[in-house]
């Protein structure tokens, strides 16, 4: 598996399991906002388009984030 769909897929990951913390921590705080099925098909998609922004995003970010590192050491 290339590195940067594994990166994107564990991005995706994290994205998934942070909205059904965010929603578990809701319903711990203030009773259930949505059904256990709706909260899962919810952080699906959640993680779903984590996974589709960094896929698509991380490189440009990583390139983007390299040359500010050049251009930072080159003003010194």
């Amino acid at each position: 598996m290339r590195p940067r769909v594994k990166s994107a897929l564990l991005w995706g990951a994290v994205g998934f399991m942070s909205f059904l913390v965010l929603v578990q921590g809701y319903a711990l705080y203030d009773g259930p906002l949505v059904s256990i099925g709706q909260g899962a098909l919810i952080a699906f998609f959640v993680g779903l388009g984590a996974a589709a922004s960094a896929y698509v995003l991380e490189h440009r970010v990583a390139a983007w984030s390299a040359q500010r590192a050049l251009e930072a050491d080159d003003g010194e």
